[in-house]
């Protein structure tokens, strides 16, 4: 491995040189470094490289923006949130129109209603209420901008795998599996065939009833089209997979671009 160098900095009479060292290359993590053409390789179905694309670095060279996909990923999932939890207040709980006793006379403290949320069976004071609305805004300059970061991420940590095309006549599991330990053996992705829980997300390039048939069984295994994937599928499973690279890299270059232009509908 090769060692870090030391660079002596000249510095004025008197003082002493700095020594500064000069950075570390970094670990191959599936492409060049930054700064070169981001090289990655093309896999088939059946784990062999077929080809090399350049990932744009405007998608996959991005800087990680840690506040920002938080912020996002957050709000998405604040968004999915289906409020159910109800409890009664003094007003909705059955009964309590009669006053317990009156009001002076019988050395006791005083009280209206037995529903009050100091008595037993009494109304429930600041519960959850199933009125309340967790949602919250999410810009699309933002909501593209932490799919970027995500991406980027990915790309360096070298958990990216692109595929040529998923070609199936007909949903079979067993093949897709046959895929998958194919794949994890060519893409040197050791998690991806052992990996229990989000082991994988499936990024097609378009619906396709038996790719999704033929990965359904597998629970540790996600499709979705690329069109549609978030900063929240992306990070929430280890490997992403990339049907049809130019194609994709094309889809993804229009969202950033409407995002920019202020033309992309919100989800």
């Amino acid at each position: 491995m090769a060692t870090a160098k030391k660079i002596v900095e000249k510095s004025p009479a008197g003082k002493k040189p700095v020594a500064l060292r000069a950075a570390r290359p970094s670990p191959t993590t599936g492409f060049s470094p930054a700064g070169s053409s981001l090289e990655h390789s093309i896999f088939s179905m059946d784990g062999k490289k077929v080809g090399s694309i350049a990932l744009p670095e405007s998608i996959f060279g991005m800087s990680w923006k840690g506040d920002l996909v938080h912020q996002v990923t957050t709000a998405m999932q604040a968004n999915l949130r289906q409020n159910r939890a109800h409890t009664k207040d003094r007003s909705e709980v059955a009964g309590g129109g009669k006053k317990p006793w009156k009001q002076k006379g019988t050395g006791q403290a005083r009280h209206g209603s037995s529903r009050s949320p100091i008595w037993r069976h009494g109304g429930i004071t600041f519960g959850p209420r199933s009125t309340r609305d967790y949602s919250e805004k999410i810009n699309k300059k933002m909501r593209v901008g932490a799919l970027l970061s995500a991406l980027s991420r990915k790309a360096k940590d070298g958990e990216i795998i692109l595929v040529d095309t998923f070609a199936f006549t007909s949903p079979k599991t067993r093949a897709a599996k046959m895929v998958l330990a194919a794949l994890a053996e060519g893409a040197n992705a050791v998690g991806l065939a052992a990996k229990k829980k989000n082991a994988a997300l499936l990024a097609l390039s378009a619906y396709d009833a038996n790719v999704i048939k033929s990965f359904s069984n597998f629970g540790n295994v996600a499709t979705e089209e690329l069109r549609n994937i978030n900063p929240v599928d992306v990070l929430s499973h280890k490997y992403l997979i990339i049907e049809k690279p130019e194609e994709a890299f094309k889809t993804l270059l229009s969202r950033a671009r409407l995002a920019d232009s202020g033309q992309a509908k919100s989800k």
